[in-house]
């Protein structure tokens, strides 16, 4: 029986001209004890024939269908439940690897031995290519994840939410499942929740996961309906939140809502009124004096202060 070191988790929806490039480099960190998991959201166009296609390129690849789209969380919840790794990680269908990124990145959390690892990402656009670093700068050290969500003022480990940026003892069971009802944000509870309850955690500078952005499609370029799920993921952030990690959420909450009501004119007028709503009435669920303490800057903070007295 071969024993799987890693489960890489794939979800992919209607990528004809992304997915490729994805499989191909996810075989160019085939191991006989690595298996691919991608699952097949409901794509309309070819991304099926072109995952089949790599059948015969890519060894321990499995494909699942669904035949009518459930989102991102569902997905990824779908291949998780078909895990057979010890260790866990995520890549997205419209991203890329650079090769031997996988055994590196199974190196460290056996090098470590704790709960998960996060890493740094390359952000690609167009032809550019950008380092993101995860927030914190110390490096190499197993440390306890609650003890790098505050402060609240500063960016923090819960301020990338990226699960593809990591990789994860499939052990940790409920911690790794997404909240499956949620279309978008459906990272920053689990952000929270891991950082919460997992026991043990690292950062180790490594970046060979390249996260494609400016997609036509994809949801950070769609104002539909579903732009109203990043209220229901903080509702989960803020739900039985322990009193001292409330400034940091309402911070963090703030700051995101302000940024999306820059970015209103994506949204119709009928939805734009419906996210101003939530958002106010959001806001109002804050005692002033904890709004107080967590004010942004002057331009975002008049961004939110016009919210709440237009609503």
């Amino acid at each position: 029986m071969k024993l799987i070191k890693l489960s890489v988790v794939v979800p992919v929806r209607d990528a004809e001209s992304y997915v490729g490039d994805a499989l191909a480099s996810l075989a160019r960190n085939a191991r006989r004890d690595f298996e691919f998991i991608v699952v097949d959201d409901g794509s309309a166009d070819a991304t099926g024939q072109i995952v089949e296609d790599f059948c015969r390129d890519l060894p321990g690849l499995v494909v699942v269908r669904n035949d009518a789209p459930v989102g991102l969380a569902d997905a990824r919840n779908l291949g998780i439940s078909l895990a057979s790794g010890r260790y866990l990680t995520f890549m997205d269908g419209d991203d890329w690897l650079a090769p031997g990124y996988l055994g590196d990145l199974v190196g460290a959390i056996e090098r470590l031995d704790c709960d998960f690892v996060r890493v740094d990402h390359v952000q690609a656009e167009g032809r550019k290519r950008t380092i993101h670093r995860a927030p914190l700068a110390t490096r190499e050290v197993v440390l306890k994840p609650r003890d790098h969500i505050l402060p609240d003022h500063a960016r923090t480990m819960v301020d990338y939410p990226y699960a593809w940026a990591g990789i994860y003892r499939r052990d940790l069971g409920d911690l790794l499942t997404f909240p499956g009802h949620l279309h978008t944000a459906e990272d920053r509870p689990w952000i929270w929740r891991l950082h919460r309850d997992a026991g043990s955690f690292a950062v180790v500078s490594l970046a060979g996961l390249f996260y494609r952005r400016m997609v036509a499609g994809s949801l950070t370029q769609t104002g539909d309906a579903r732009q109203l799920h990043f209220f229901d993921a903080f509702d989960l952030v803020f739900a039985d939140l322990e009193e001292e990690f409330m400034p940091k959420a309402v911070r963090t909450f703030r700051a995101l809502l302000a940024h999306h009501l820059e970015l209103g004119e994506r949204l119709s007028p009928e939805l734009r009124a419906r996210f101003e709503e939530r958002g106010a009435t959001t806001l109002r669920r804050f005692p002033a004096d904890l709004l107080a303490g967590t004010a942004l800057d002057p331009e975002r903070d008049q961004i939110l202060l016009d919210l709440l007295d237009r609503r």
